[in-house]
């Protein structure tokens, strides 16, 4: 196949520029139907003009519908991007990126989605839509998923749809929350992904960080202690990577621990351990939830993190944190090489 698009991009370079053109367009439809005209301009990046002329032609296949909500992607246009996917990996080096992460972060599934979270909306939902299309393929028949908050697990939340394929599924909060915004903490997430999925859950009312006192008091709470063996029997674990300097300051880091990491070179931060560059621990959060030893005995551990802004820390992570999958993005992918060329 890279024979035959590299003769294509050198006899009909127009050709698949078009084809990604209209593979975006339909793939924007899919992603946030029901959308509008100028919606799909602005998540595309596409001028309206652009936009009305590849609807207008989408619409005569039987590819998408026009209804008053707005677009949306029929059967035919679904298995259409279905089938294009391997081959516009091929056409962008995606697939290539994928398998260079996986033998330098040595794990065994990546999915790198087109573009660059940071800068717009609808990659954040394409790793979303990543994270939930391998979850159905590798989640256990009886499944406890326990996910932490951030904006990026919120778009995996976005995209959940029944999983149908399992006897029990059952969603919990990794850990407690950290007075962010609402949309964005575990406790919320957990509540959508579990309508979504049409599937249970429990709530975890405690804030993070916690002090040695107000720990030891939650821990012994049966309400909290329950739900937090429940926790600790999570069969499935899905998480972000944080910037650690970033964590600190939304945590309201007291300003000795936050000279501390920078001091240590900490880059990353998940499950409230900060990692430096080289993969250390150098300072851990007090919190009730998953802590990094639990990961040792999970049957799936998904880490969804995207961004140029996240390379180095997806790096950090990755050189002590234990994962199965990662899902990102191509600006992060990029960075993550470039860290392991230096």
């Amino acid at each position: 196949m890279r024979t035959l698009i590299e003769l294509q991009k050198k006899l009909y370079p127009q050709l698949l520029e078009k084809m990604q053109q209209r593979y975006a367009v339909l793939r924007h439809v899919q992603l946030f139907q029901p959308i509008g005209r100028r919606g799909l301009a602005e998540k595309t990046q596409l001028t309206e003009r652009i936009v009305r002329s590849e609807v207008h032609f989408l619409l005569t296949q039987g590819l998408i519908e026009v209804t008053s909500k707005g677009m949306f992607i029929t059967k035919e246009g679904k298995i259409v991007v279905d089938e294009l996917a391997e081959f516009m990996k091929e056409i962008t080096g995606l697939n290539v990126l994928e398998m260079k992460i996986r033998e330098n972060l040595r794990i065994d599934f990546v999915k790198v989605v087109s573009g660059n979270s940071d800068t717009m909306s609808s990659v954040k939902q394409a790793m979303g839509q990543a994270c939930t299309q391998y979850l159905f393929k590798h989640l256990p028949n009886h499944a406890t998923i326990a996910v932490t908050g951030g904006s990026t697990m919120a778009a995996v939340a976005e995209t959940m749809f029944p999983m149908e394929n399992v006897s029990s599924l059952y969603f919990v909060p990794a850990r407690g929350g950290i007075g962010d915004k609402t949309e964005n903490e575990a406790n919320t997430i957990v509540a959508k992904m579990a309508h979504k999925a049409k599937s249970e859950y429990r709530l975890l009312h405690v804030p993070d960080p916690l002090s040695e006192t107000t720990y030891q008091t939650l821990i012994n709470e049966p309400s909290i202690n329950d739900t937090l063996q429940l926790i600790k029997q999570s069969n499935v674990v899905i998480h972000g990577i944080g910037d650690a300097l970033t964590m600190a300051e939304r945590r309201k880091t007291k300003q000795s621990t936050y000279d501390k990491l920078i001091a240590n070179d900490a880059t990353s931060e998940a499950f409230g351990y900060y990692f430096s560059a080289d993969g250390q621990v150098v300072h851990k959060v007090r919190t009730i939830g998953i802590q990094l030893e639990d990961l040792r005995n999970t049957e799936q551990v998904i880490t969804v993190a995207g961004g140029a802004s996240k390379g180095k820390a997806i790096v950090s992570y990755f050189k002590q944190g234990r994962s199965h999958a990662l899902i990102t993005d191509e600006a992060a992918a990029k960075e993550i090489l470039r860290e392991y060329s230096l």
